[in-house]
């Protein structure tokens, strides 16, 4: 198989016709030899309903159907897990990825590249999305020690050998671009035409994106502790200079209550200290957390064509 295109769907039931179609008319222009994987993430909509119809008609049309809902970059996972091509795409299935610019990024593979990104320049989304996306990017960055690009998402192509290294992280929360980042390779980033959703709505919100990286953040950096390590230190800090203070204030007879400077040296040196230990075990209980529950990634109920 030449090419796989993994597309994770969620109330995308409106749209997966005309998407065939075009996904059909671009790759039929490089090869006959590709499939077309869809995921269903337990959509509320008739999504798996119309995978299936287009599964009996075309052989190309696969279609995986989780067991309920997992979220897209494990849906992602799951399609990934079954493709079989050389090269994989992956986009969302709403029409915002245009199939058509799959073209554009695989001429930029024949320069040598493992991964080419879509890079959208131009976003056709609302405001609030795009302000609750910059804000997103730009906290994940910071508390990654990252460096996130606003302007690209899932949407690229991908080496065989970068999807398996991918499939290989065994991180029980996943985050596809933040993933093909960690692995390495050759990559770089291509400008798209990014297209305005016609059908339904995102069912990201900015609540669900501030979820997702405050998830993504335990699972791909520590500086989220080390900033609580940081604090714990601090507050001794200023601990010593409260001592300082209220010493000095003791000793020029401004501190009449028998206890009250040792009472307050010590709630704020005990409070520096405790959370300087409680950021150190953080630390390592969190890394233990992460590998001791190993529960599946995602689970099938259905497929088709696989």
């Amino acid at each position: 198989m030449e090419f796989s295109v993994v597309i994770p769907l969620y109330k995308c039931s409106q749209s997966l016709l005309e998407l065939t179609k075009r996904l059909n008319n671009a790759l039929t222009k490089i090869t006959n030899d590709f499939e077309i994987i869809y995921v269903n993430d337990d959509s509320p909509e008739n999504d798996w309903d119309v995978m299936y119809d287009l599964g009996q008609r075309h052989s190309f049309v696969k279609g995986i159907n989780l067991s309920r809902n997992f979220g897209q970059h494990y849906a992602i996972t799951a399609g990934l897990s079954y493709a079989k091509g050389d090269w994989i795409i992956v986009m969302d299935g709403d029409l915002q990825d245009q199939p058509e610019e799959i073209i554009k990024l695989y001429n930029k593979t024949k320069e040598g590249y493992d991964i080419v990104f879509a890079q959208r320049k131009v976003r056709k989304d609302s405001f609030l999305k795009k302000m609750s996306s910059t804000v997103f990017y730009k906290l994940f960055s910071y508390l990654t020690d990252t460096k996130q690009d606003a302007t690209i998402g899932n949407f690229g192509i991908y080496h065989r050998k970068v999807i398996d290294a991918v499939l290989r992280m065994k991180d029980n929360i996943r985050y596809f671009p933040t993933m093909t980042q960690w692995v390495g390779f050759n990559k770089t980033a291509v400008e798209v035409d990014h297209a305005i959703r016609e059908e339904g709505k995102s069912a990201y919100s900015f609540k669900s994106l501030l979820a997702l990286a405050f998830n993504n953040m335990i699972a791909f950096s520590e500086k989220p502790l080390r900033l609580v390590v940081k604090f714990g230190f601090l507050m001794s800090f200023v601990t010593t200079l409260m001592a300082v203070f209220y010493l000095f204030k003791y000793f020029s007879k401004s501190i009449t209550e028998i206890g009250y400077t040792s009472i307050i040296l010590s709630i704020w040196f005990l409070s520096g200290v405790i959370i300087t230990i409680l950021g150190i075990v953080g630390i390592y209980v969190g890394k233990t957390f992460e590998k001791v529950k190993e529960r599946p990634l995602f689970i099938v109920k259905d497929q088709i064509n696989l």
